[in-house]
């Protein structure tokens, strides 16, 4: 593989254009220093929300605006050191983002307790008035959270901690993208090729096992040296968690998550014991790739790797933008037409290069577009990940364009769903045009592989992260050795019948989704979720309430905006109909091999 460009290198084509957002650097930074009078000067609003309807609407107008313009400068500075976390330049500007933004989090922390403050009937009186109406939803939403929310001096003094909570994040960000050092794999032919982050995938699909074993243990490997540095930061992200939850008065750091966005603790719960359910089929499935690929033990590193020998599915980046507008095209006109105006005006920073994030995201920014940052690598995956962030990228474009400010943020129970409705469209289209029956196996492979790294693999996250949280919450310390044991026993138990190696238990350390906690669940549901929505529109050809979905934003909670696509995840059917579409795949593969 070449050694990663500079990010100077790169050509601008498959990169970000910044002018979007900030003609320049220096307009930014003119705009830091407004807005640092504008916090300061919020302190105006505070004592003014109870007079009258009028004065409170006064207030929200001026959050919401000032949150609004906050959320444009950040999303700027997060870009550009996204795209190089090693530049200095770009350290600088998220630092001085992220402090600005912490500011205006105490500046504001009056706002809840003050409106709690106001008369229960006082307030409801005042949420009548028409002019109010926009925000609803939102005030409904902080007196649902009485209970959490502290007195107006206490939450001021909490608001204090808000940028040192982020540090267990920043420390990981920077150790996984810019800090930690990895040995060159020797590739097929026996040459030494550059590890990273971003081409580890590569290496995992190799049909060469001794690849895939080397890029396994030197990643796993570089991860394990910092072990205790990890767990000891991982620790202190924990405890952040425990102790934001134990002050506000919930009962865990998981019930304070889900409370956010109004989701019981059964939802979570239920997924846990449906996914344990489903293990048997999941058996069968590792036990089909250790036959088929004639192995007499599965190794962790054994997981990645198509089934199907000898098919090449090269994908590089023109053909994928193709094969994902052809595959999206049950969507409608108009969603075609909004792909077409993400490829041609640079929303997508397409390759890898030195010191860019790892992995791939997506960005809505409200009154602009939305900016996908991906790894692009010219493989099969990569079109399905192109075709996932845009799935973001569209749920934010729809709900911002339906939604003022204050409702267009749609909560992260739902923000998987439309990037994986994408992805499962994508693999409908490649069954239903594809007829080389090795080719048909290995797109059905790869639809197994969503389910097993996106259904059992993030509830086997969202299982890791609740036993750290509870073993914490009831004093017992988190060193390396007990992280590395809860992730050994749940590996043991979800991937029943393969080799859990001892670096396996060590993955944990390089996930970053764990700096914020009980999210991944979400992945889990949303999968389950995307396969029910997919399935109906390509039955009814009908995409009308799917897109209805996409403009809701953040204006309900998101198991009400899941039920007018057609999906009560309150309910078992969704997930258990996901785990029956699971089975029915894995018969149908089998079927393809065994001929």
């Amino acid at each position: 593989m070449e050694q990663l460009k500079e990010r100077k290198d790169v050509d601008p084509r498959f990169t970000w254009d910044f002018t979007d957002l900030f003609p320049t650097d220096e307009a930014w930074e003119q705009e830091l220093e407004s807005l640092k009078a504008e916090v300061a000067g919020f302190a105006g609003v505070k004592g003014t929300l109870g007079d009258s309807a009028a004065s409170l609407k006064a207030g929200l107008d001026r959050y919401y605006a000032l949150q609004q313009r906050l959320e444009l400068a950040f999303v700027y500075a997060m870009f550009h050191a996204s795209t190089d976390n090693g530049d200095p330049k770009n350290q600088r500007m998220q630092g001085l983002a992220q402090q600005l933004l912490a500011k205006a989090q105490q500046a504001a922390s009056f706002l809840e307790p003050e409106i709690l403050a106001i008369p229960s009937e006082k307030l409801d009186a005042y949420m009548q008035e028409p002019e109010l109406a926009l925000y609803r939803h939102n005030v409904e939403d902080i007196t649902r959270a009485r209970a959490h929310t502290l007195p107006a001096e206490q939450e001021a003094l909490l608001s204090q901690f808000a940028e040192a909570a982020g540090t267990p994040d920043q420390v990981f960000t920077m150790l996984e993208n810019v800090d930690i050092e990895f040995a060159d794999v020797i590739d097929e032919n026996g040459n030494p090729s550059p590890l990273s982050n971003g081409n580890y995938g590569v290496y995992r699909e190799s049909k060469n096992q001794a690849v895939r074993k080397d890029a396994f243990e030197k990643l796993h490997g570089a991860f394990h040296k910092h072990i205790n540095t990890i767990a000891a930061n991982y620790t202190g992200q924990v405890r952040f968690d425990n102790a934001y939850a134990r002050i506000r008065g919930y009962n865990s750091a998981c019930e304070a998550a889900l409370f956010s966005a109004n989701v019981p603790l059964s939802v979570y719960d239920s997924l846990v014991e449906a996914i344990h359910g489903a293990l048997p089929t999941m058996r069968r499935y590792l036990e089909l790739r250790k036959k088929v690929l004639g192995l007499d033990e599965l190794n962790m590193y054994d997981l990645y790797v198509p089934m199907v020998d000898e098919i090449e599915y090269p994908m590089p980046y023109e053909e994928g933008k193709a094969l994902v507008k052809k595959a999206l095209a049950p969507l409608g006109e108009r969603y075609g037409e909004l792909l077409d105006k993400a490829f041609a005006e640079r929303w997508i920073d397409v390759y890898e290069n030195k010191g860019k994030s790892s992995g791939a995201y997506s960005c809505g920014v409200y009154g602009v577009h939305s900016f996908v940052l991906l790894n692009y690598t010219d493989t099969l995956d990569d079109a399905f990940t192109l075709a996932h962030e845009l799935g973001h990228a569209m749920h934010s474009y729809f709900s911002n364009e339906a939604q003022e400010y204050a409702n267009s943020n749609y909560f992260i129970t739902v923000a998987e769903v439309a990037s994986t409705v994408n992805e499962v469209l994508l693999t409908k289209y490649l069954l239903a045009t594809e007829t080389d029956p090795r080719r048909r196996a290995y797109v059905l492979n790869h639809f197994l592989e969503g389910f097993r790294t996106t259904v059992f693999r993030q509830t086997l996250f969202a299982e890791f992260e609740r036993k750290a949280h509870e073993l914490d919450q009831n004093g017992t310390p988190l060193t390396a050795e007990v992280l590395s044991g809860i992730y050994h026993d749940l590996n043991a138990l979800y991937y029943d019948g393969a080799t859990v190696n001892p670096l396996q238990d060590v993955e944990w350390a390089r996930i970053p989704h764990f700096y914020n906690a009980f999210y991944v669940y979400q992945y889990a549901t949303g999968f389950c979720s995307a396969v029910a929505i997919a399935n109906d529109i390509l039955t009814t050809g009908d995409a009308s309430r799917y897109l209805k979905f996409l403009t809701t934003g953040g204006s309900d909670y998101p198991l009400e905006e899941l039920k007018i696509a057609g999906v009560d995840l309150t309910k078992p059917d969704t997930v258990a109909s996901a785990m029956q579409v699971f089975s029915d795949s894995l018969d149908e593969l089998e079927k393809l091999l065994t001929k």
